[in-house]
């Protein structure tokens, strides 16, 4: 099916592919739909709901149809446009949605039952009887649901993020785009040139239409050599901006290594770029729609642009008796070029006095109204007038006019306006700050004119920029537009397609209004129109169109659906490039990693940390022998450990009292230098997101200590605030968590421990509880925090990572000479559930500061985030309160998790009274104990409680106590 002296492909490098195991041969510069209509193959997919048999309907990245899998094993890649997929040796594609074959597909019997499943069938089917749904319908639906399918295996490729920076972003290389970007680079921008084509040209590449005397493709790649020139313009092929977002930031995915035989190995796949740009230019052109018309699916029938594409820039034909369906003048060029070749081709078009512009037959005032072949399009019917009239054809190219390519333009929530002079809707100005649309993008259909509007539009971006535009001549070009008369639909017997990946006819669509889903929104959830792969693209305006004309409005007054990145598919590989294996999840380890694996402690995973769980010696059984042992150190000796994993944010600044006390509830101005204060940090919407210690170094001088799980989490929250709701503040705030190399060191010896080691004397009353010491530790400069998290006397030393190995060797040694050691995260839980103290166990999301009887935290006297969403009767009244657990038989185990219940009470979910966060067995006072939330909880104790465990057989009566177990008042940390 090649036209011998068409197309721009390179007929000297053939390229060897397959299709469904079949060897087929195509040549450098094909697309995987060009290559197989060259080999006469159509049929290469199925459609999702009925299984009918499509062929390619567009040529771009708009196509709804010809979805390959590419690739095998590890590196298949599903979903993947053929119209938009370059072939290259040893291609291996397979079709897709079909079974056991394309051609003869077992689920195609979904197209007979047809008149039982049509829009919103599983709505009303899918809810009686009750019990079918999870034994039948959904089996059934999860078996059929998708088209293609991932490998289930981790992929050997890579994919890369970038960032990139420029004064004018132009998007699209068509003419328009090579026109803005020439005359911004001229003027001394910046400018990148990102187009989805592997090279430029827009749609000058599918036409004949010639641009300053020289072929399109010609004139393109000139341009392109003057932009290089230059040096002001970074040109990127193979890259779809798909979505633009605030502050003139647009993502794009360049597609680096699909077209390649053998890529390098080290070369990503892909890479997904994140653009900031001064000022946008929005060249992408438009797109063909076409008219629904009964039995308008089968493979053979596409655009009538996308024929002229395969023509010209391909040199294919999908076949020699071709007819095209129109209502405008531009589609009549499809014909002459397609006659010009010496092929058949016969042009119907809706409007009674529309002429012939070439040597083709016409026949004008006709409509198509019915189509035949399964498996391949064999021939039309056509009505003219009160005659209706058949004609033998393998191939129908279709033209219902063109629509702006308005996507990007909505991407913040903006919406096209209704241009009735076009039929189609146009970008709204300022849609996007800083965007602003030129050439077909405009609705602006002659090449001169999409040239002039180009350079108009660069012009006045390079303007804002304070930069000279110059003036460069409008190659000469063609100044035709061509006329047209809308038709959305025909009006006939028989399924008329508008989504052809979702099966949406427009049947579906008037009985969405009948039902009185007649908002436009409400029309495409229950219709499933525009929800493909291609997002509606070619059907979403005759959608539109057809709903309006069903519920009596004007398409304006309809509205459309809305618009949402990314613009096509992009590969999540891409967008989380580099976050696979360890990228996905870090292994993050502390100074003393090394000498804490050499005693054979266990690690757990604390917000990608990973911390000691315990340290085993020879002759232990259980791990809890460990843990008991631990505890032991810190309660009657010393205990040593690690705790770098905290958050610590350094903040300076003359605001930066302001920002503390702003972010948490309680005051921090007030707080002297060399005191450290606890504080309790407030979401939004008045739940608590995180505690922590917060210690003044100098007047401007903070470091603020977060819990290792939330240190990101409050890290954003922090420049949340002082970027957007704060940004007057004079305050600067950076983490400082791997800095600095931090050891607790616990217990009834610990000063004397410290008094070897540092060289100023520890004095109590210089350095209090909850004080803080800048102090010199053989030399070196270090922080000196008199905190305790396990109620015991207690500090914190910091030092400069690079020192934090050779400082935990010493202590630890130094701990076991004074009958202590080192402990881990299991003694840690237990030594502050003994005190009470609270961690994310009970910090879950839903607990606000009233639960933890921290109420009286929220100061009066200022404001701070959360403060009034905290004080809401919601959050105050009737609420679960914060408790200790024990259990009536010490020696019983208990778990977390658990829920309680009032002695003797059924055991349903409505009786629920409260439930288990944290569990632990004490030592010291030899029981377990619990923290967790009760209804009127702190009013009840010495009460006894049902405590209950399903999933793990677990029941205990277990006595309410206050949180504080051990040393409730406090003494021992203030020794």
């Amino acid at each position: 099916m090649r036209v011998e002296g068409k197309g721009w492909v390179d007929r000297a490098r053939p390229v060897s592919f397959s299709f469904d195991g079949r060897a087929f041969t195509g040549f450098d510069g094909d697309t995987l739909a060009s290559a197989l209509l060259a080999n006469d193959v159509k049929l290469m997919g199925r459609s999702f709901k009925y299984h009918r048999p499509r062929g390619p309907f567009t040529a771009d990245s708009a196509e709804p149809n010809t979805l390959m899998t590419i690739g095998r094993g590890a590196r298949q890649v599903p979903n993947v446009r053929a119209t938009t997929q370059e072939i290259y040796d040893g291609l291996k594609a397979r079709s897709q949605n079909a079974w056991p074959s394309l051609h003869w597909d077992v689920l195609a019997l979904n197209d007979f039952l047809s008149p039982f499943l049509g829009a919103g069938f599983y709505y009303k089917t899918f809810m009686w009887p009750k019990g079918f749904w999870e034994k039948l319908y959904e089996p059934l639906i999860r078996h059929a649901a998708g088209l293609g399918a991932l490998s289930g295996l981790p992929s050997p490729d890579h994919s890369e993020r970038a960032y990139a920076h420029c004064d004018v972003l132009v998007i699209g290389a068509g003419p328009a785009g090579l026109m803005a970007a020439l005359t911004a680079a001229e003027a001394g921008a910046r400018v990148i040139l990102a187009d989805e084509a592997p090279r430029p040209g827009g749609r000058l590449l599918s036409e004949t239409e010639e641009v300053d005397g020289r072929a399109g493709l010609l004139w393109a790649a000139a341009v392109l050599d003057k932009l290089k020139a230059t040096g002001q313009v970074r040109y990127m092929p193979r890259t779809t901006v798909t979505g633009a977002y605030d502050s003139g930031t647009f993502g794009a995915v360049e597609r680096i290594a699909d077209h390649l035989s053998a890529p390098p190995k080290d070369l990503p796949r892909n890479c997904f770029w994140r653009i900031s740009a001064k000022r946008t230019i929005l060249a992408t052109g438009a797109l063909e729609r076409p008219i629904a018309f009964p039995w308008n699916d089968r493979p053979g029938i596409m655009l009538a642009s996308a024929l002229r594409s395969y023509l010209n820039r391909w040199g294919v034909v999908p076949g020699k008796r071709i007819a095209l369906f129109t209502n405008n003048d531009a589609a009549h060029q499809t014909a002459i070029d397609l006659s010009d070749v010496g092929l058949d081709c016969t042009v119907i078009d809706s409007r009674s006095d529309a002429q012939a512009q070439g040597e083709y037959r016409l026949i004008a005032g006709a409509e198509v109204v019915d189509t035949r072949g399964r498996l391949g399009l064999s021939g039309i019917t056509y009505r003219r007038g009160s005659r209706t009239l058949m004609m033998d054809c393998d191939a129908l190219g279709v033209s219902g006019g063109w629509t702006p390519n308005v996507s990007l333009t909505c991407h913040m929530n903006g919406r096209p306006t209704w241009d009735p002079d076009l039929s189609a809707f146009v970008p709204t100005k300022n849609a996007v700050s800083g965007l602003e649309a030129c050439g077909a993008a405009m609705g602006l259909w002659s090449t001169r004119a999409v040239l002039r509007s180009g350079q108009d539009v660069a012009c006045k971006a390079v303007e804002t920029l304070n930069l000279k535009a110059p003036k460069l001549p409008i190659p000469n070009a063609a100044e035709t537009t061509g006329d047209m008369i809308p038709l959305w639909s025909v009006n006939a017997k028989g399924r008329a397609w508008l989504d052809l990946q979702n099966d949406v006819t427009t049947k579906d669509v008037r009985l969405a209004a009948q039902e009185n889903y007649a908002s436009v929104e409400h029309m495409k959830r229950y219709t499933t129109q525009g929800m493909a792969t291609d997002q509606g693209k070619s059907s979403n305006v005759l959608a539109l169109a057809v709903l309006a004309d069903a519920t009596g409005r004007g398409i304006p007054e309809t509205g459309t659906t809305t618009f949402r990145p990314p613009y096509v598919p992009v590969p999540i590989e891409a967008i989380g490039a580099g976050a696979s294996g360890k990228g996905f999840a870090p292994e993050r380890f502390t100074t003393s990693h090394n000498a804490c694996k050499a005693r054979g402690a266990p690690f757990i995973e604390a917000g990608l940390w990973y911390r000691p769980s315990y340290f085993p010696r020879d002759g232990d059984t259980t791990w809890r022998e460990a843990c008991d042992r631990e505890v032991g150190y810190v309660r009657n000796a010393v205990g040593i450990a690690d705790v770098s994993t905290l958050g610590k944010i350094d903040i300076q600044g003359p605001d930066a009292a302001k920002l503390l006390d702003f972010v948490y509830t309680n005051t921090f101005s007030t707080l002297p230098i060399g005191k450290v204060r606890y504080g309790l940090m407030l979401r939004e919407d008045g739940h608590v997101m995180d505690d922590g210690t917060t210690a003044r170094l100098g007047p401007q001088h903070y470091v603020m200590t977060t819990t290792t799980a939330a240190a990101g989490d409050v890290m954003r929250h922090l420049e949340f605030i002082t970027q957007c709701l704060r940004p007057a503040w004079d305050v600067q705030i950076i983490s400082v968590t791997e800095a600095w190399a931090q050891f607790a060191i616990a217990g009834p010896k610990a000063r004397d421990l410290l008094s070897h080691i540092i060289a100023e004397p520890i004095d109590t009353q210089a350095l209090p509880f909850m004080g803080y010491q800048p102090v010199r530790l053989h030399g070196i400069p270090s922080r000196l925090f008199r905190i305790s998290f396990s109620g015991e006397l207690a500090y914190e030393i910091a030092v400069p990572a690079r020192y934090g190995a050779a400082l935990f060797d010493d202590l630890v040694s130094r701990a076991e000479t004074l009958g202590g050691g080192v402990y881990g995260m299991e003694a840690l839980n237990v030594l502050r559930l003994e005190k009470g103290f609270i961690t994310h166990a009970e910090i879950d999301g839903r607990i606000t500061a009233q639960d933890l009887g921290l109420a009286r935290m929220i100061s009066a006297k200022k404001d701070c985030i959360g403060k009034d969403a905290a004080l809401r009767p919601g959050l105050t009244k009737d609420r679960f309160e914060l408790i200790g657990l024990k259990p009536v038989n010490a020696l019983q185990k208990i778990d977390a998790g658990a829920h309680l219940f009032e002695l003797n009470t059924p055991h349903i979910n409505s009786n629920q009274k409260g439930y288990v966060t944290s569990v632990g067995y004490s030592p010291t006072l030899r029981s377990y104990i619990a923290l967790g939330f009760l209804k009127e909880g702190r009013n009840r104790h010495g009460a006894h409680v049902t405590l209950l465990d399903h999933m793990r057989n677990m029941q205990a009566e277990v006595e309410i106590c206050p949180p504080a177990f051990f040393d409730p008042e406090g003494t021992r940390v203030r020794r």
